[in-house]
């Protein structure tokens, strides 16, 4: 029989997928096994029939949606015209990963699995269904089911259980070698280069948004930092409606890259050509030739806590032995109590690993600096602002993240902080940046009216919303706003209260701090059943919360079942009934974040 060649595919938002498909290739090449990676969307889907051997690495994104490197991939291959039969000679197997808090669980997966199926596909195992909210995370279920992925494989093609495996200490081959060049005095040009006009602006063609200004919207006596922040997007056809995102990559801060370069002994001025050792293209975004500087400032996430696969990694280097046993622990099955402990719950970033690894790090070759460390990823924002407001602007609510753990230092978003840090009065600022569509639709017919529950920056869509509704003549809106304080962090009050004197906006404020007893949104809701069940029931409004994933989302949701039992004198399971009705057919949209 001959040699198969495994084909991983992924479809990733975050990385999490991407980096659980380059775990499944190193696994492969351990078994000498000749193996391809690459995102969904960067395969000839037409191909699959004459596959052997494919694993699907998927997440679900927002509310059941397949990531943006998948879109393609995903509407091919539920096209009608499909043949029944057309992939019966593939063997595949589908590992999903998901969090149990969203209500459309691994969605993806499932219907992906479901679907080849029904294309004529061998399954060679059910659905992996990986959830982030697991005591150990998405790891509690991949180590299980990549043994059993393998254990079939190998009932399958019989000969290559005969292989002699590599063992784990021994370094795999780095994905790009490094080729410094001797004249460092030509100067390389690093900026992100500006697409022409007529550019469609994405991910691969970021437009370069000059920051105008950069506010803070809390008292400087209020916990939190928030920040409203506009770009001048003039000359970049980019266009928006209310619920569309914006998305941008931050940068790692100076003294962060500083402290990389020195704890690897790299000169941050030292120019290199990144070479491909195997199928991988060289990544776009890194202009070639590059700078130390340049790849560590704005590609490699050394902010981030690592994974288990950066630990993997880093113990094919240690030498030390003290070291090389912790490394090892962190990154067997049985070892990630251990390993939460150390990193995921203190947070714990990539960079202060390598700190308290120090001989390690010293063993450090900079060709697997790709391997190590995954590409930065981009933060999306609401987008805050309408076009009709505000013409060739985009305006986003920032709230700045920092807390203490049991970390000496604090932790810091790296996006908010990074977004903070930039000042239009020390000169112009660009920002790349391209927009999404937001999750969040509302509705076209003008009589429709909107009821929206947006406490703290969960507003920010809903601005955008009430702006362009506005425009449009749309003056039936509800706002439900939370915060902690009236005087501390009340965004947009002005606004409102100009909105309520016009006739176009009913507000009710829920200020949770300002009184003995603690007042959240979910009990304004309460207190206006009759409103809400008169404009739901009889005039067919559409209800939306945004904010945090935290216990908010869960209890407005309560509160708005109970407005249907008692107004509406509905059962608990009738209130459920019509609860979820109004989520299928769009009525009632979340977009929460954790």
């Amino acid at each position: 029989m001959s040699q198969p060649t495994l084909l991983v595919l992924y479809g990733s938002q975050t990385g999490t997928a991407q980096d659980t498909a380059h775990r499944i290739v190193r696994q492969a090449q351990r078994r000498r096994l000749q193996v391809q990676v690459m995102p969904l969307d960067d395969y000839n889907v037409s191909n699959l029939i004459s596959e052997s051997l494919v694993v699907f690495v998927c997440a679900t994104t927002g509310q059941g949606d397949p990531p943006d490197n998948m879109k393609n991939f995903w509407r091919f291959l539920f096209r009608k015209s499909l043949p029944v039969g057309s992939l019966s000679r593939l063997d595949c197997a589908v590992l999903g990963l998901g969090d149990s808090s969203y209500p459309k669980f691994n969605f993806v997966a499932k219907k992906l699995h479901k679907r080849l199926q029904h294309l004529g596909a061998s399954l060679l195992l059910p659905v992996g269904l990986a959830d982030e909210q697991h005591d150990l995370g998405s790891d509690a279920v991949i180590d299980l089911w990549l043994t059993s992925f393998w254990e079939k494989a190998f009932a399958l093609y019989p000969h290559l259980a005969d292989v002699i495996p590599l063992s784990e200490d021994e370094p795999l081959p780095p994905m790009y070698t490094f080729h410094f060049l001797e004249d460092v005095t030509e100067k390389v040009d690093e900026r992100q280069r500006i697409p022409t006009e007529q550019t469609v602006h994405s991910q691969s063609y970021p437009f370069p948004a000059r920051l105008i200004f950069n506010r803070r919207v809390t008292d400087l006596s209020h916990f939190q930092d928030v920040r409203h922040i506009e770009f001048d997007i003039t000359g970049s056809n980019i266009e928006f409606a209310a619920g569309d995102v914006v998305n941008m990559r931050p940068c790692n801060t100076k003294e962060d890259v500083q402290q990389f370069c020195q704890l690897l002994r790299l000169d941050p001025e030292a120019r290199f050509i990144l070479r491909a050792t195997g199928n991988t293209a060289v990544p776009a975004r890194l202009p070639q030739p590059c700078t130390v500087n340049y790849l560590v400032e704005n590609y490699l996430d050394i902010a981030a806590v690592p994974r288990r696969s950066f630990f993997e990694l880093l113990s094919t280097f240690a030498t030390n032995e003290l070291e090389r046993d912790k490394l090892v622990e962190f990154s067997s099955a049985a070892g990630q109590n251990e390993l939460y402990t150390y990193c995921n719950r203190p947070r714990r970033t990539a960079l202060e690993v390598l700190v308290d690894f120090p001989h390690t790090t010293a063993e450090l070759n900079v060709d697997y600096l790709l391997d190590l460390f995954p590409e930065i990823q981009p933060r999306s924002f609401s987008i805050a602002s309408s076009l009709q407001a505000h013409p060739h602007r985009l305006q986003i609510l920032v709230a700045v993240v920092q807390y203490k753990t049991k970390l000496y230092k604090p932790r810091r978003g790296l996006c908010s902080t990074w977004l903070a840090s930039l000042d239009p009065a020390q000169g112009e600022v660009f920002v790349p940046l391209w927009v999404k569509k937001g999750s969040l639709k509302f509705p076209k017919e003008k009589d429709t009216p909107v009821i929206m529950v947006g406490p703290g920056t969960g507003v920010a869509p809903f601005r955008s919303a009430l702006q362009e509704r506005v425009a449009e003549g749309k003056t039936v809106n509800i706002l439900f706003f939370g915060c902690r304080s009236e005087s501390k962090d009340f965004y947009f009050r002005s606004e409102w209260e100009e909105m309520m004197e016009r006739g176009h906006l009913n507000l009710f404020t829920a200020f949770s701090r300002d009184q003995e007893e603690k007042v959240y949104v979910q009990h304004r809701v309460r207190e206006n059943a009759q409103l809400l069940w008169d404009l739901i029931a009889n005039k067919s409004a559409c209800f939306y919360i945004a904010g945090s994933a935290k216990q908010m989302p869960a209890s407005v949701g309560d509160a708005l079942k109970e407005v249907f039992q008692q107004e509406g004198g509905l059962s608990a399971e009738e209130a459920e009934q019509m609860f979820m009705a109004m989520e299928k057919t769009g009525r009632l949209q979340s977009e929460t974040w954790s």
